[in-house]
């Protein structure tokens, strides 16, 4: 059974092991850690600088073989009833067996059934394919914004979707 729990200090060295390439990389973190490989120190410097944060809520998914996923939750800007899921991320060994999925469905019940969210939004790259059927298969959609990266030496383009509470 797949579960949720705050993220732990511990757990970085284990997540900065499943960008295994810079592509990979930059499709989770979208340079926003920086440049690849990302450390353990910098993935816990940017978590961590959020600690204290009433907007900023860093999860990780565990079973019984141990940790499997992360991302975060925050919100945005100054309505608290739309937040944002972020460096959504599941280990590449556990990819396409269902993890992605109960990870975002629990994620979703906490931001709506805990933190009383109206609307959850993410952001994804047009060329993740597997995580935007991912994010589908869970009710987010397309909301009609894009934008445009320059990554990797070529122009990603970001899709922005989102899932309305039910």
């Amino acid at each position: 059974m797949l579960r949720l729990r705050p993220f732990r200090t511990p757990d970085a060295k284990e997540i900065i092991k499943w960008t295994r390439s810079p592509e990979e990389f930059y499709k989770w973190s979208a340079g926003i850690m920086g440049d690849y490989p990302v450390s353990e120190n910098k993935l816990l410097e940017v978590v961590s600088a959020r600690e204290d944060s009433t907007s900023y809520f860093p999860f990780t998914a565990f079973d019984d073989s141990g940790i499997v996923g992360f991302f975060i939750v925050r919100i945005p800007g100054e309505d608290d009833k739309r937040v944002r899921f972020g460096f959504v991320i599941v280990d590449p060994s556990k990819r396409g067996m269902g993890y992605g999925k109960q990870m975002l469905n629990i994620g979703l019940k906490y931001a709506y059934e805990i933190y009383g969210a109206d609307e959850v939004g993410l952001g994804v790259f047009d060329n993740n394919k597997q995580a935007y059927h991912c994010y589908k298969s869970v009710g987010f959609i397309e909301n009609g914004i894009t934008e445009k990266y320059e990554i990797c030496g070529e122009t990603w383009t970001d899709i922005e979707m989102v899932r309305p509470a039910l």
